[in-house]
């Protein structure tokens, strides 16, 4: 079934009405019909299957059929990815794939080699937003991953201070990998395409941060926090 997203308390015999982007995409582009039978997630976790009412130029009228299975399960692992901004498209790729690793939260991070714009940075948000509402529609997620607002590298270590389940991941200077301890939460922190500055590890390191390097692994930012994602769920969540 075609998956759409409706932030509404959905139950069993309530109707539902999507609005006129919803309607366009579902008259012009997929061209279903009356009758046609759909799948509404509410972000939250739960999915439903619906009966489409009534099409009309700016509404779609719905009526709630029954609760249905996510395709995707969401992982007993809370992962939170803290990603240093980066340029063009490269960070649109890490939030899509984030989302389709099951990756609970994202917390973009402005460090001292961002090499971002400062007034494109609070613009990005809302797009990110969008396209991880894309991707949970195709990877069969039924709740939303939390995109936060950006956030400079500083206050995100003075607002985490102490939190054991923090690992910022380094290209020099850490421990093994092996070193994580299993958890059941955990945020990952890698940098931007210049890597960290060393006023920024040890910054890390005084709050209290584990300091994680992959062997003699030289990855891509981009490469880095998606592939960083998948090991973590791999050992700690549902990819297994």
């Amino acid at each position: 079934m075609r998956r759409f997203y409706a932030d509404l308390e959905m139950a069993e015999g309530r109707n539902v009405t999507l609005d006129a982007e919803e309607s366009r995409h579902i008259r012009d582009v997929l061209r279903l019909r009356v009758g046609d039978e759909v799948a509404l997630f509410d972000g939250r976790g739960r999915e439903f299957a619906a009966r489409i009412d009534e099409i009309l130029k700016k509404e779609t009228r719905l009526g709630i059929v029954r609760e249905i299975v996510p395709t995707a399960p969401e992982s007993e692992f809370r992962l939170t990815l803290a990603v240093a901004l980066l340029k063009s498209d490269k960070f649109d790729l890490v939030v899509q794939k984030a989302v389709e690793l099951g990756v609970t939260g994202l917390i973009p991070l402005v460090t001292r080699r961002t090499d971002v714009k400062p007034n494109d940075v609070g613009k990005r948000a809302e797009r990110w937003r969008k396209i991880a509402l894309e991707a949970s529609k195709q990877c069969g997620r039924a709740q939303l991953m939390d995109v936060a607002e950006p956030v400079e590298f500083s206050k995100f270590c003075a607002e985490r201070n102490g939190e054991a389940s923090v690992a910022i991941f380094s290209e020099r200077g850490g421990a093994p990998f092996g070193s994580l301890p299993p958890s059941k939460a955990l945020t990952s922190v890698t940098g931007p395409e210049g890597g960290w500055d060393d006023a920024e590890l040890e910054l890390a390191k005084s709050s209290g941060f584990s300091v994680i390097t992959l062997g003699g692994r030289i990855l891509r930012a981009e490469t880095a926090a998606v592939s960083i994602a998948a090991i973590l769920q791999h050992r700690f969540g549902d990819l297994n």
